[in-house]
């Protein structure tokens, strides 16, 4: 019989469109607070931008020590029916997270946590174009071949992440020659990854993070190297490339910053409500809007009527909502005490899925890992500025894979979700 360790390094909806329903104005209004809501302070430094981009520095990361070597006996009492993923099925939805494939090859405890709890995964790096892509004429699917090998075995659906980032562009791509043609690599790109996992996909983050206000951009866009060296349809572009190479799988539009009730994410949201509405109103083929779901513990803002109404407004359309790297970014908690702050982050994820999963729009929950043993809250250069020695505590596992307070919040919300 094979180990999963062989099985991982074995290299292994033409859906008609809805005519657009014109938004009510409220819909994309409504993502402003309400008179009084928003919270005092001045315009925030965009930490996303910051803590994603390729780092010129290298941040050591925390000694947790080795993995275990089998699961520890908290994991026993949540397998089978008491799982994420029996859970998320009763109540209409998928469970699923992030991982890094190279990771869990060497990790079978981690592996067998995964096939416990989970009912789709989606590679953190291993589908962007500087993991697949080391040199203009070559590509490197070794990592990625071996997660569809696994998620096969396992009976797992796999989401794949992403086609289109800003921050994944190769430096021999964006110190091109002039005479290289970026729009035809685009569509060549995109037509060969999909085309290689065609029918094997439960959905594609298509393009990430396209909205940037503080660009000064029309329509809000962000001023990114695709934008600038593709052109500004380069969101149509990829979605149609996309459709053609893989019509049945579901194509999603991914973007963060838009959970809080602030003034600086009504505005995100009212600009990526009038980018969906406009990739509908011009048939490209659009499935899903993802919620990249990082919050945090300690926020001064609050989660309700701009996140419910963004969400509607999704609906609104004739599209799914798939919350897509769920995490929660405990770094301005004032107190260090673990008790405490695992407390303070499972509330956090309480309160945000009780708003979310009040839609029926909503169909997957992924978290943006597992274990606190690997996670990216972890690398950036803020959380390095801001805790340096206090290794973040975000996620449904903790360092020796035990459930945390955060996997059984997440749990109940799931469970207290009512089916439409």
């Amino acid at each position: 019989m094979s180990t999963r360790r062989t099985l991982l390094t074995q290299v292994s909806k033409t859906a008609a469109m809805a005519a657009v329903p014109q938004l009510p104005a409220y819909l994309i209004a409504s993502a402003q607070p309400p008179h009084g809501v928003q919270k005092p302070g001045k315009r925030a430094t965009d930490e996303m931008t910051v803590n994603s981009a390729p780092q010129p520095e290298h941040y050591p990361q925390p000694d947790f020590g080795s993995p275990p070597t089998e699961l520890p006996a908290e994991c026993k009492s949540i397998r089978g029916s008491n799982s994420l993923r029996a859970h998320a099925r009763q109540r209409g939805l998928i469970a699923g997270a992030a991982l890094a494939v190279r990771s869990l090859e060497k990790d079978p405890a981690m592996q067998e946590l995964i096939a416990d709890q989970y009912g789709i995964l989606v590679p953190e790096n291993d589908l962007k174009w500087r993991a697949l892509r080391p040199t203009l004429k070559d590509y490197d699917f070794t990592a990625s071949d071996a997660l569809f090998a696994f998620a096969g075995q396992h009976k797992i659906l796999v989401r794949a992440h992403t086609l289109v980032w800003h921050n994944s562009v190769p430096d021999w791509l964006r110190n091109h020659q002039p005479q290289t043609d970026v729009r035809q690599l685009f569509v060549e790109h995109i037509r060969t990854v999909v085309s290689r996992y065609r029918g094997r996909v439960h959905s594609w983050d298509v393009v990430n993070e396209a909205i940037l206000p503080a660009d000064s951009q029309p329509n809000g866009m962000r001023r990114s190297f695709w934008y600038e060296s593709v052109g500004p349809d380069y969101i149509e572009l990829a979605f149609r490339t996309a459709h053609e190479a893989d019509p049945r799988a579901k194509l999603t539009y991914n973007d963060y910053g838009v959970e809080y009730d602030s003034d600086d994410q009504a505005e995100r949201r009212r600009h990526i409500l009038a980018l969906v509405q406009r990739l509908r109103r011009d048939n490209v083929p659009l499935d899903a809007v993802g919620i990249q779901s990082h919050i945090k513990a300690g926020s001064p803002y609050s989660i309700g009527h701009g996140l419910a109404d963004y969400i509607a407004s999704i609906h609104s359309m004739g599209l799914e909502v798939y919350l897509t790297e769920m995490d929660v970014n405990e770094d301005d908690l004032p107190f260090d005490d673990v008790l405490r702050r695992d407390q303070a982050v499972a509330e956090t994820y309480r309160k945000f899925l009780d708003v979310a999963l009040a839609s029926p729009a909503v169909k997957l929950v992924l978290t943006w890992g597992v274990s606190d043993r690997r996670t990216w809250l972890n690398d950036g250069p803020t959380h390095h500025r801001k805790q340096p020695n206090r290794p973040q505590r975000s996620l449904p596992f903790d360092a020796q894979y035990r459930p945390t307070p955060a996997f059984f919040a997440i749990r109940d919300a799931i469970d207290h979700r009512l089916l439409s």
